[in-house]
C-alpha cells in the first residue's frame, strides 16, 4: 500500500471508529462528541463510503444525506445524492432510493450520472417485482421507468441492461395473463380464458409464452365448438412454432377431430395469420 493510500485508510479508520462512531439523531456523536457540522463534506463523504465497505448501507445513506443537508449547493452534495440513492437501494429501502434518484434527476438532469439515477429509479421498481400470482402494478411501473432509461439515455452503459430487464418484466406480465387464462380454462370458463390468451398473442407476442397461448386457444375454441378459430390458431403455431411441444399437442387435438391446422374464416386470428404471412408478425 502506498504512503498516500495508507494515510487515507488510517484517516478513514480514525474517522469511523473515533470521531463519528455512534452517530445518533441530529447528526451528533453520542455522549456530546463533535457534531457533523464540524467536519468537511469530503470527510463525511468518506465516512459514507466506509460504511458501504462495512456493508452497512443504511448508515452510509445517513452520512450521504447529511452532506445534502449541511452542504446543499456543493459538488459534494451532488455526489452524495447519487450515492444516497445507491446506498438506500443496497439496503432495499426502495422508496427512499427512488426519492433520492428522482431528486438527482430533477436537480442535475444533464449530469453524467443522470442515466445512472434513472436506472436506479427503475431498479427500485424492478427489484420488487413479486411472484406471478400477485398484483403486477410494480411490473408496469418498472416497465415505464426502464423505458425512460432506454429512450432518454440510449447511448449510456445502462441502456443495454435496461433493455434486458424490460424484456424480462414484459415476459412477467405475459406469464400473469397465462396464469389467469389457465385458471379459467381448468374451470371450463372458456370465453374468459380466450380473452386472456388473446392478450398474450396480440400484446405479448415477443415473449416466451406465445406458443402456449396459441395452443390454449386451440383447446378453448374446440371446447366452445369454434373450429375455424381453433384451426387458425393451429396454423399460426405451425408457421412459427412447429418445433415446440405446443404445436405437437395442438396437432394431435385438431387431427383427432378430423380438423386441419389451416387458417379458416374471418376472425381476429385470421387477421393475425395474414399479418404473419406478410412478415408483420413477430
Amino acid at each position: 500500500m502506498t504512503g498516500g493510500g495508507s494515510r487515507k485508510w488510517i484517516f478513514g479508520m480514525v474517522l469511523a471508529t473515533v470521531v463519528l462512531a455512534g452517530c445518533g439523531e441530529g447528526g451528533k456523536v453520542d455522549r456530546g462528541e463533535v457534531p457533523l457540522e464540524n467536519y468537511t463534506a469530503e470527510q463525511i463523504f468518506e465516512r459514507g463510503e466506509f460504511e458501504l465497505e462495512r456493508r452497512k448501507p443504511a448508515r452510509a445513506a445517513f452520512f450521504f444525506s447529511e452532506i445534502e443537508r449541511l452542504y446543499p449547493y456543493s459538488d459534494w452534495a451532488k455526489r452524495a445524492l447519487i450515492m444516497q440513492a445507491f446506498a438506500y437501494h443496497k439496503d432495499q429501502d426502495y422508496e427512499n432510493s427512488r426519492a433520492a434518484a428522482q431528486r438527482y434527476i430533477d436537480f442535475y438532469p444533464t449530469s453524467d450520472d443522470a442515466a445512472y439515477a434513472a436506472y436506479l429509479l427503475a431498479l427500485s421498481y424492478y427489484d420488487q417485482i413479486d411472484e406471478i400470482g400477485r398484483d403486477q402494478g410494480l411490473t408496469f411501473q418498472a416497465l415505464q421507468a426502464l423505458r425512460a432509461v432506454i429512450e432518454r439515455y440510449p447511448d449510456s452503459e445502462y441502456a443495454r441492461s435496461a433493455i434486458l430487464k424490460f424484456d424480462l418484466a414484459f415476459d412477467h406480465l405475459a406469464a400473469k395473463e397465462m396464469e389467469v387464462g389457465r385458471y379459467y380454462l381448468k374451470r371450463h370458463h372458456y370465453a374468459a380464458a380466450v380473452n386472456r390468451f388473446r392478450v398474450v398473442v396480440e400484446d405479448f407476442q415477443t415473449t416466451t409464452h406465445t406458443a402456449e397461448a396459441l395452443h390454449r386457444l386451440v383447446e378453448s375454441y374446440l371446447s366452445l365448438g369454434l373450429t375455424d378459430e381453433a384451426q387458425t390458431a393451429g396454423a399460426i403455431l405451425g408457421h412459427n412454432f412447429q418445433s415446440t411441444e405446443w404445436y405437437q399437442a395442438s396437432y394431435k387435438l385438431l387431427t383427432g377431430q378430423g380438423l386441419e391446422m389451416k387458417a379458416k374464416g374471418n376472425n381476429w386470428l385470421s387477421k393475425v395469420y395474414r399479418q404473419m404471412i406478410k412478415g408483420e408478425w413477430i
